[in-house]
């Protein structure tokens, strides 16, 4: 085999295992989506919005409300916890970006009344799995400070 051809292979099998691995991680996200919003209206929030994107490059897992705190919430699935716990996952860069989703969300909704809380809601297990585990860190982070909202009118 010519090295081109070596080259063409190694490409091709890598790209069906990008793909083949890319939709087996995106089936287990929304399926961990899924069983969070059933664990949280099960604890007494109301959904919002699943997979809002409030502008073109953002995504908000799940918007919830209960009483007067609305919660953005960001859904971290693992199969286990072998390389460590989900919300590790949520680094500077993930919290940035949420950070941003969440005000623009807020500007499009007009600045809803009340408060605004990040959690991050931690699944672990598959697909199958007949109780997977599930953990909510409230209050996991919050708006920097260089972010200000319109103060609620009284």
């Amino acid at each position: 085999m010519t090295g081109s051809a070596l080259g063409r292979l190694a490409a091709a099998v890598r790209a069906w295992w990008r793909e083949r691995l890319g939709r087996r991680e995106t089936d287990a996200g929304r399926w961990g989506e899924q069983v969070a919003a059933k664990w949280l209206k099960r604890q007494g929030y109301d959904i919002v919005g699943r997979r809002v994107r409030p502008n073109r490059r953002d995504e908000i897992d799940l918007v919830v409300r209960r009483g007067g705190q609305l919660v953005f919430v960001e859904v971290k699935t693992r199969r286990s916890e072998f390389f460590g716990r989900p919300v590790a996952a949520v680094d500077a860069r993930k919290r940035h970006a949420l950070c941003r989703a969440a005000a623009a969300y807020l500007r499009r909704t007009g600045y809803p009344r009340g408060c605004y809380r990040f959690d991050v809601v931690e699944v672990v297990g598959e697909p199958g799995d007949d109780e997977p585990v599930v953990r909510q860190i409230e209050g996991a982070f919050r708006f920097p400070p260089r972010y200000r909202f319109p103060a609620a009118n009284s």
